[in-house]
């Protein structure tokens, strides 16, 4: 296998070629997104190519990513699907609820849903945190579920939903960060 070729994509590198790559976290390209935070990605998608004249790079099996969490923000909204997911907090504090339970969790806590498991994680604390997100890429998809506790930090649809683009209609797309968070 040959060493992917890292180039500068919006505010960092990423591989525009298949094969593999060592980067530091801090150097990959950052989004943001009000109220979710940011992300560090390591893959190059669609968004982040655009205008690059790269083509997509995409992790057929697995992905992978950093989320930074400000208290009281959630990462996403409630929500399971098909494939495994695990969360491991690199710094801070957050609250994950997981099937209309809540669980604190700190630093080298990991949260592990087997599929279908629901779930999201909400920054507490008085700093923002850092959480490894992995999750395996499967076919099946997704539900967004109605949620009672997850609704009380923001992080619920109204209606459950299969749908990424009626969850998160009330909200703008994923953008470059402007700047990127402290790490």
């Amino acid at each position: 296998m040959d060493e992917a070729r890292l180039e500068p994509v919006g505010n960092g590198r990423a591989a525009v070629t298949e094969g593999w790559f060592v980067v530091d976290a801090r150097d990959a390209p950052w989004v943001q997104r009000e109220p979710f935070g940011f992300r560090g990605r390591f893959e190059l998608d669609g968004r982040l190519a655009a205008g690059t004249g790269f083509d997509p790079v995409h992790f057929e099996q697995l992905g992978i990513g950093l989320a930074v969490l400000e208290p009281g923000k959630p990462s996403s909204m409630y929500h399971g699907e098909a494939g495994q997911e695990d969360f491991l907090v690199l710094s801070g504090e957050c609250v994950a609820i997981v099937e209309e339970q809540e669980r604190p969790m700190r630093q080298w806590d990991l949260l592990h849903c087997p599929p279908w498991t629901k779930h999201v994680l909400v920054g507490a604390g008085d700093e923002p945190c850092v959480v490894l997100m992995a999750g395996a890429r499967v076919e099946g998809g997704i539900v967004y579920a109605v949620s009672e506790v997850a609704a009380r930090y923001g992080a619920s649809v109204s209606a459950e939903t299969g749908s990424p683009h009626e969850a998160y209609a009330q909200y703008e797309h994923w953008q470059p960060a402007v700047t990127k968070p402290q790490l």
